[in-house]
C-alpha cells in the first residue's frame, strides 16, 4: 500500500471515528432550549389541563383534557407553569374575566391548581340563596331542564352524589347517572347547565361585594364544589378570588378518557369517550348579548 492510500485511509478512519463522537454540550444545548419553549408556551400561550374531580359536572367529566389559554386576561405570576414565579399582585397587560367564563384560579394559600365558573366580577354584590345566586340583588334564572345521563365508568361512577336513584339503565340497556339539571343565565347571556339536587350549607351565602380586583366563582355541580362560597375549610377557594391568581381560561376539550387506560396501546384508542373531543368550553350566550 502506498504512503499516499494509507494516509486517505487513516483520514477516512479517522472521520469516522470522529463522526461517532457526540456533542454532549450541543446535545444538552438543545435539549434545554426545547425545554425553554416548552415552558414559555405552557406559560404565556396555553398548556393542557386535566379534570380529577366532579366539581364541575356536568359540564366537564373526570377523565377530560382540555385546553387552557394564558392570554386572556393578560399574564401574572399564576400564569407561569409549574408555579414557578413567586406571588404577587403584579398584572401584565390584564383584563377581566366575563361572566360565565371558565377559569384556573390557583389556591390562595397553596400552589394548587382549581377550575371554576366566573359568576360575579369586580364590585357586584352576590349572595346565595337556597342554592340561586342572587347578583346585586336579583336572583340569576335557573329554569329546570330535563334530566341529563351522564357516563358510568371508571372515571364516573355516580356514587358521589349520594343517591342510589341516579344509576340507572337507559333505553338501550347502558348504565348510565341520571342526574337533574338546571339552566342558569348569567346577565351577559352566558348560559350553561348545573347540578343542584342536596339541602346542604353552601346553597347559603351572605350577601358581600367582590372587590376591585377580584372574581367570585363557582363549580357548576353546587353540592359538591370547594369554590369562593367556602370560606372556613382549607380546600376551599376562601371568598373571591384575587384577579392576579387567575391564571388562565378553559377553551375547550381535546379528548376525555373513561378510566380504563393502561400500558396495552390498544387501550389508548378503548378507553376514550365518543363525543367528546373538541368541545369548547365557552358559555353559550343567548338574548339581546348573542351574536
Amino acid at each position: 500500500m502506498s504512503a499516499d492510500l494509507a494516509d486517505v485511509t487513516d483520514h477516512i478512519k479517522k472521520k469516522k471515528k470522529d463522526d461517532k463522537k457526540v456533542d454532549w454540550v450541543a446535545e444538552i444545548r438543545g435539549l434545554g432550549l426545547m425545554l425553554l419553549a416548552v415552558f414559555a408556551f405552557h406559560s404565556f400561550i396555553a398548556k393542557p389541563f386535566y379534570i380529577p374531580s366532579e366539581s364541575m359536572l356536568p359540564n366537564m367529566l373526570v377523565g377530560d383534557r382540555l385546553v387552557v389559554s394564558k392570554y386572556p386576561y393578560g399574564w401574572n405570576w399564576s400564569s407561569v407553569s409549574f408555579h414557578l414565579a413567586p406571588r404577587g399582585d403584579w398584572r401584565l397587560f390584564g383584563s377581566t374575566p366575563e361572566y360565565g367564563d371558565i377559569v384556573i384560579p390557583v389556591h390562595p394559600e397553596r400552589d394548587e391548581d382549581y377550575i371554576k365558573r366566573v359568576v360575579a366580577r369586580p364590585g357586584d354584590r352576590i349572595a346565595v340563596r337556597d342554592g340561586q345566586i342572587i347578583l346585586n340583588g336579583k336572583p340569576v334564572p335557573q329554569e329546570a331542564e330535563p334530566a341529563l345521563d351522564l357516563p358510568v365508568d371508571e372515571n364516573s361512577r355516580c356514587y358521589g352524589f349520594g343517591d342510589p336513584t341516579f344509576l340507572v339503565t337507559d333505553e338501550t340497556g347502558k348504565n348510565v347517572c341520571r342526574v337533574p339539571v338546571y339552566r342558569e343565565t348569567l346577565p351577559n347571556g352566558a348560559t350553561y347547565l348545573v347540578i343542584d339536587h342536596l339541602n346542604q350549607p353552601l346553597d347559603n351565602f351572605p350577601e358581600i361585594t367582590v372587590p376591585d380586583d377580584a372574581v367570585f366563582v363557582m363549580g357548576d355541580n353546587r353540592d359538591h364544589s370547594a369554590d369562593s362560597r367556602e370560606l372556613n375549610s382549607s380546600r376551599g377557594l376562601l371568598g373571591p378570588v384575587p384577579l392576579e391568581n387567575v391564571g388562565g381560561r378553559a377553551e375547550f376539550i381535546t379528548f376525555s378518557l373513561d378510566g380504563t387506560t393502561t400500558l396495552n396501546p390498544v387501550s389508548w384508542f378503548t378507553s376514550l369517550r365518543e363525543g367528546r373531543a373538541w368541545t369548547t368550553l365557552r358559555p353559550a350566550i343567548t338574548g339581546d348579548n348573542a351574536e
